[in-house]
């Protein structure tokens, strides 16, 4: 079935004529030279990102035939996905061409410590103390309350307090000396001999098992990742590929299900599915470019607006590939790959 969709498509893709004039700002869309012309620019940045050729059969006539796609190699992967989504602060709503269908869901993944200071938040309100009313008691009245009526009758109070825990714990102290003393005495010569002998004999076969297993247990294995970008021209934007593999050393292949555990629930088997890439052997899992356009336009728009009030210059093609990779690491937040600039950009319409 991937295979005749693949082919499909491809043919969908051959027909449609090839855009020529730029609709970089008004649609978010790229002509194949404006593609070219961002990558460049990606590469320049991001030395593990490079053009490759790919199979000469497979080449498309609209892109130069050393810059058919871009691919980064062994990106790695340390965690799956689900380890993240219980921590996903709020959707930010939904960006795409109106349709609900079609619309794509922009999500925050919170980092641990955004979730530790959440969870402490939330530890606290669990535990407010509440007035006759329900309203909670401000943390000053509290510690007014504690004090009692008289702040220096309190004082006495505590300083009573604590002469009598000094006094208890003195007499606790003396009974648990007798008590130890009684118990050394109940100890015979013979079992304190077999326990010396006990710690003092040689662990030989657990000290050779640590010493053989200590560098396996300081290599941190986990899934890498090949990702590439090819341009859609029936769509007329990027679109990312990735294949998975292994982390138990093995370079084997991830199926397609494992693949789907290291992207964010609400885009796994709907945004993001499997099919043949256009130039690798195999199939690889794809982030769909139905919407793409539609998000880079209200990325690109917020972004011109943002930097027109500072009295900065509006962005331009070349930061394109930056700019949606960021967007897209929203879906794949656990595969590390590089995109070096820092992009802050609103998908708010």
């Amino acid at each position: 079935m991937p295979s005749l969709l693949s082919n499909l498509k491809s043919a969908r893709e051959y027909l449609t004529p090839t855009l020529k004039s730029s609709a970089f700002l008004t649609r978010g869309v790229l002509t194949p030279e404006e593609f070219v012309k961002a990558g460049d620019e990606l590469v320049y940045k991001c030395p593990t990102w490079t053009w490759e050729g790919g199979d000469p059969t497979k080449r498309k006539a609209h892109l130069p035939p050393d810059k058919q796609f871009l691919m980064t190699r062994n990106v790695p992967c340390t965690e799956r996905v689900s380890s993240l989504e219980n921590v996903v602060a709020e959707s930010h709503g939904a960006v795409g061409g109106g349709d609900g269908d079609g619309d794509w869901l922009v999500s925050q993944v919170l980092s641990a410590e955004e979730k530790k200071k959440r969870d402490e938040k939330e530890l606290e309100d669990e535990f407010d103390i509440l007035d006759d009313e329900g309203e909670v008691v401000p943390e000053k009245k509290l510690a007014d309350m504690s004090l009692g009526d008289d702040g220096a009758a309190g004082d006495e109070a505590v300083k009573e307090d604590a002469k009598k825990s000094d006094t208890a714990v003195a007499a606790s102290a003396d009974d648990d000396e007798d008590d130890e003393y009684a118990d050394m005495a109940d100890f015979e010569d013979d079992d304190i001999m077999e326990d010396e002998a006990a710690v003092t004999s040689p662990a030989v076969t657990s000290d050779t098992t640590t010493s053989n297993n200590t560098d396996d247990d300081n290599i941190l294995k986990v899934r890498t990742y090949d990702l590439s970008i090819t341009y859609d021209k029936y769509y007329q934007t990027p679109r990312i590929w990735l294949m998975g593999y292994a982390d138990d050393g093995s370079s084997r292949p991830l199926t397609g299900d494992e693949m789907m555990q290291d992207v964010i629930s609400d885009y796994a088997h709907r945004t993001v599915t499997i099919e043949n890439h256009p130039h690798v052997h195999g199939p690889h899992a794809s982030i769909h470019p139905c919407q793409h356009g539609a998000v880079m336009k209200t990325i690109v728009r917020n972004l011109t607006k943002d930097q027109a009030e500072g009295g900065e210059i509006g962005p331009t093609v070349e930061v394109y590939l930056f700019i949606f990779l960021k967007f897209v690491s929203s879906m794949i937040p656990t595969i590390s790959y590089d995109f070096t600039m820092d992009v802050s950009a609103s998908t708010k319409k």
